[in-house]
């Protein structure tokens, strides 16, 4: 009796991520492609304003320092991954313009996920570690379903935290310091 042959697989590839159905988020992780669905409201709210928030003061100059640009699900190509950060921040003396491509290359100052039932793992694990390994600055978690930010710092190689917060907090978080941020305007109600 013959033995089935077993099943290879090949690693996706960035084309995966271009043929992902237009509704799905698609992101290439160590090799392999992970599809997740476009984000719930709580969780869009929650990006959204905080966007709005960081983005008037840090990239606009609005009541604010301005030198950031500051960007919603931009396509990240960090060596062999390419990921999908809810917002990402990058200094604009590091990145004095906008590339012409649609995505970017150069890994952010500042990385936020904003986490769901359906992502949390992979944004806890794989991609915190990706972005360790790229050498991203700052990262923040934002969970909407507890209402939560923890706010980390890259030192050596490994995520410090540095804040951790809830509810109605009004915050001065690393890298954004010198403008508070509230809370409560992050959960939707």
């Amino acid at each position: 009796m013959n033995s089935p042959a077993p099943v290879t697989r090949r690693p996706a590839t960035y084309q995966d991520v271009l043929d992902a159905p237009p509704h799905m988020v698609a992101e290439l992780v160590r090799g392999a492609l992970s599809l997740q669905p476009r984000p719930r409201p709580r969780h869009a709210r929650a990006s959204s304003t905080l966007g709005m928030d960081i983005g008037g003061a840090f990239d606009r100059g609005r009541d604010g320092p301005g030198g950031w640009w500051i960007l919603d699900e931009p396509e990240l190509h960090l060596g062999e991954n390419v990921v999908v950060p809810d917002l990402a921040g990058w200094r604009r003396e590091r990145m004095p313009t906008l590339p012409e491509e649609a995505f970017f290359t150069l890994a952010p100052d500042w990385v936020c996920e904003v986490l769901s039932p359906s992502t949390r793992a992979l944004d806890l694990v794989d991609k915190r570690a990706i972005y360790a390994e790229a050498g991203v600055a700052h990262l923040w978690l934002v969970d909407p379903d507890a209402r939560t930010l923890e706010v980390f710092a890259l030192r050596e190689g490994a995520w410090v935290l540095r804040l951790a917060e809830a509810g109605a907090a009004e915050v001065r978080a690393e890298p954004f310091e010198a403008v508070a941020l509230p809370l409560s305007a992050l959960w939707a109600e």
